[in-house]
């Protein structure tokens, strides 16, 4: 790059003095003098850039004239006799006529050439000696505008913002060019590609396209603005299947242009995305057409989507839909007026009357009217990039007006130094016609697209506005119904453009490539789920909730209790209380008969402790109902046990005495004598209960009970119970109990045929009978169920078992005691035992 410039600087050594350049100038309409100057660089031809590292510089007047330069031109020349002559919507300078340098700069080096001009100016005192002193008028340029594109703009950015020389274009889009420590001094009227990038990955997104190609153009604006899509498409779910670099037509670069036509084909995308320029754009697209690529959707940037160069092209109308950004549209009737009185102008004026340029190769200056006399169209596009070149000088006469403290009448007379102008650049806020111009911290104006699309009627091609796009808050607003889209005979709806077809519901993602949008679909199982923020992964449910296979969501379980205010808890609730009353009413009666002998023959005192037994029985089963609580469940089993285990410890000894009465006192006298005479029933009772108590207090300490819930059995429901209910303890207690009940029904049964007032085998052995089928038929259900009604089943079996005792236990004494008193005597139990006696003889 130094080399670049010492040869550029030794070019400026062998120029004309700047009188000479101002009288040669003078003719040309590329110069006017002024108080203040400005300097505009525009491509006024097109020129091949020179190959190799030479920073050769060829003539600018042998290339191509670029109409689209022109224009631009223009468009200074119109805003600034606007302002002279206070004929626009400001009056900014009264008593200050501005002035302009034209520069046409068909290649990057011109560029670079033209803005180490300006900075010669900036470091003389004078730049045209006598003139500036005697006129007032100066040639020291005190802004710059332009150039055209962002390649061109990097070096005189830099250069230009070494001395804070204000420098506003109006079509350079590249977002590094925002960086102010780079570029302290650049300013643009044109909204940064980085807002650019951010609309067309909106469009993306809207149509859900997620399998495309990206090209750019070999060029800082399609490299930068592909760079800026690559690296954010992937956060979108978007898959770049082809990228591409758009090289300058030369011989050597055709083949290169064919390949890539044949890679995109090949990856199969009906979407690609263009970053590129329409000068470059404009040798790619023959080879699409030749190669006969029809039916993909083309994605365009502001500078070729809406350029005539490109649709132009012979054939291009059969390459599909084209979708592009492009700067808002305005109404600029003023300037077209403008544009052609200087045509008209410019037929009027003879060859005669121009003067000589310069014969110097490396500053060139270029002919007004022989551009003007090719009458050039001016089209849409043409007139926003004008405008856009209209606000800049307007900007710089609005900083001007504050910097010179003007009125409306008046302006002080004083130089204005770069710096100080761009300070008031950098604050200026005005609006010209619907447009608002201000500046934000970066240089960067509010951006605002409009969504376009090409619509061909046979051979004829305009543009039709679709949308918009609002960078600060990235809102798309597209109408798709204005939208033709080239398969619109086949189907109506948007062409596809994706690499494997969405996953059905509750499908994940298995990636069948290097890119995410390459896939195959597997379903979730149960108790699973997809999180569309992750698309690969079947995710677990949380433990409280539960989903079916095939699933996008979780449901919560349904909690499975017993809960007090359920019909089936409410039924048995009435059945609690009703053998709560029985209990309660069996051991009165026995108490206010307990020395009859019935109520002996029962057990006396004995069958009051059973009673109590049962009745605390029967209220361990108010432990099943509702949310199990610690206090449930260390009481819920241990109580029914013990208590239940007292009951039957009673049976079976009030079964064993009378069985050893009637058929073994007389066989073991003595054993039986000192069994039966000291309180030997009370103190096995009581070794049987302490048993299953210490059973059931070991098993509470070391493995007690806690509310717990169980989320096994059931895959979509919380059963809430207590823990270790097939504990070892518990199976222990439970093996105690039914031995003692075996033992009890075998004692009740041996005494089958014994006195019918003792003969209580038969109620006794049915009722042991039915406590066992009620609770295996519980632990049978209990094991193929958890739910509510497997709960009430174990009331149920609690309560039953209660039921049972009383009822074949109990009820025939009472129904003696009460129905028949007159069996309720001594006489009548003594004529009992002697029919039996009598029997046995």
């Amino acid at each position: 790059m130094l080399s670049k410039l010492f040869l550029f600087l030794g070019c400026l050594s062998v120029q004309k003095t700047d009188a000479e350049m101002y009288v040669i100038s003078q003719g040309q309409g590329l110069q006017l003098q002024g108080n203040f100057s400005i300097a505009g660089l525009f491509p006024l031809h097109y020129a091949d850039e020179p190959s190799g590292d030479t920073p050769a510089l060829g003539l600018c007047n042998e290339g191509t004239p670029n109409s689209h330069g022109y224009h631009l031109m223009q468009a200074m020349r119109f805003a600034v006799e606007e302002i002279n002559n206070r004929s626009g919507p400001h009056h900014l300078l009264p008593g200050v006529k501005l002035g302009y340098q034209m520069y046409d700069i068909c290649s990057v080096a011109a560029s670079i050439l033209a803005s180490l001009e300006l900075l010669q100016q900036q470091t003389q005192n004078s730049s045209t000696p006598g003139i500036e002193e005697d006129s007032g008028y100066s040639n020291k340029a005190v802004a710059v505008i332009g150039p055209d594109s962002s390649s061109k703009t990097f070096t005189p950015a830099s250069l230009l913002g070494v001395y804070l020389m204000p420098q506003i274009s109006y079509e350079a889009t590249n977002e590094l060019l925002s960086n102010k420590i780079l570029y302290p001094a650049f300013l643009r009227t044109i909204p940064s590609d980085k807002n650019q990038v951010h609309a067309m990955i909106q469009l993306l997104i809207r149509y859900k396209w997620t399998w495309v190609a990206l090209l750019g153009s070999d060029n800082a604006y399609g490299l930068t603005g592909m760079q800026s899509l690559s690296k954010q498409a992937p956060e979108y779910g978007i898959c770049i299947a082809y990228q591409g670099v758009i090289p300058s037509l030369k011989a050597d670069t055709v083949q290169t242009m064919r390949n890539m036509v044949e890679n995109i084909l090949k990856t199969k995308v009906n979407t690609i995305v263009v970053f590129s320029s329409k000068s470059k754009l404009s040798g790619f697209f023959p080879y699409v057409v030749e190669r006969n690529v029809t039916g993909k959707v083309w994605i365009g940037t502001e500078d070729w989507s809406v350029a005539t160069l490109i649709s132009g092209i012979p054939g291009i109308h059969t390459i599909g839909t084209v979708i592009g950004v492009s700067i808002k549209s305005v109404v600029f009737s003023s300037f077209e007026d403008f544009s052609k009185k200087v045509v008209q102008a410019s037929l009027q004026h003879t060859d005669t009357q121009k003067t000589s340029i310069s014969d110097n190769d490396c500053l060139q200056s270029t002919d007004l009217y022989s551009l003007a006399r090719n009458n050039f169209s001016l089209e849409q596009y043409d007139i926003n990039s004008s405008f856009n070149v209209y606000k800049a000088v307007y900007a710089v006469a609005h900083a001007l007006h504050q910097a010179l403290r003007c009125n409306s009448e008046v302006c002080q007379h004083r130089k204005v130094h770069s710096r100080e102008l761009l300070f008031w650049l950098k604050k200026v806020q005005f609006s010209l016609g619907e447009s608002f111009v201000d500046f934000d911290e970066n240089g960067d104006p509010n951006s605002e697209y409009n969504i376009v699309t090409w619509v061909w009627r046979k051979a004829v091609w305009t543009l039709r506005v679709v949308g918009s796009f609002q960078g600060d808050s990235l809102r798309l607003t597209v109408d798709d119904t204005q939208i033709e889209w080239h398969n619109a005979e086949e189907s109506e709806s948007v062409p596809l453009s994706i690499c494997s077809p969405p996953c059905p519901r509750g499908h994940k993602r298995l990636l069948t490539g290097q890119h995410n949008c390459c896939f195959s679909c597997q379903p979730c199982p149960a108790a699973t789920f997809l999180n569309m923020s992750d698309p690969t992964i079947c995710q677990p449910c949380l433990p409280e909730q539960w989903s079916p296979p095939i699933s996008d969501h979780c449901l919560n379980r349904t909690v499975l209790l017993l809960a007090w205010d359920a019909p089936l808890s409410i039924a048995l609730l009435f059945f609690l209380a009703t053998c709560l009353l029985m209990t309660l009413s069996f051991a009165v009666i026995l108490l206010v008969n307990l020395n009859t002998p019935v109520a002996k023959s029962a057990g006396g005192r004995t069958c009051l402790l059973m009673l109590a037994a049962l009745t605390a029985a029967t209220l361990s089963s108010l432990c099943h109902f509702g949310p199990p609580s610690s206090l449930a469940c260390i009481l819920k089993q241990p109580l029914f046990i013990v208590s239940f285990t007292v009951c039957l410890a009673c049976i079976t000894v009030r079964s064993l005495q009378v069985v050893c009465i009637f058929k073994f006192a007389s066989k073991l006298p003595p054993a039986y004598d000192k069994w039966a005479k000291k309180p030997g029933p009370e103190i096995t009772i009581f070794l049987m209960s302490v048993v299953i108590l210490l059973i059931s207090a070991l098993r509470e300490a070391l493995n007690p009970p806690k509310p717990s819930q169980d989320l096994n059995f059931y895959k979509d429901s919380i059963i809430l119970e207590c823990s270790n209910t097939l504990a070892p303890g518990s199976m222990l207690e439970l093996a105690y109990v039914f031995l003692l009940s075996a033992l009890s029904f075998c004692f009740s049964y041996m005494g089958k045929d014994l006195p019918a007032n003792y003969n209580e085998a038969k109620c006794v052995t049915f009722s042991l009978m039915v406590y066992m089928i009620s609770w295996m038929s519980f632990f049978t259900l209990y094991l193929i169920s958890r739910g509510p009604f497997t709960m009430a089943a174990h009331v149920f079996a609690i309560l039953f078992s209660v039921l049972a005792l009383l009822g074949g236990y109990f009820l025939p004494k009472i129904y003696i005691i009460v129905l028949k008193p007159q069996m309720n005597t001594t006489a009548h139990f003594q004529n009992c035992i002697q029919m039996y006696t009598m029997s046995k003889q």
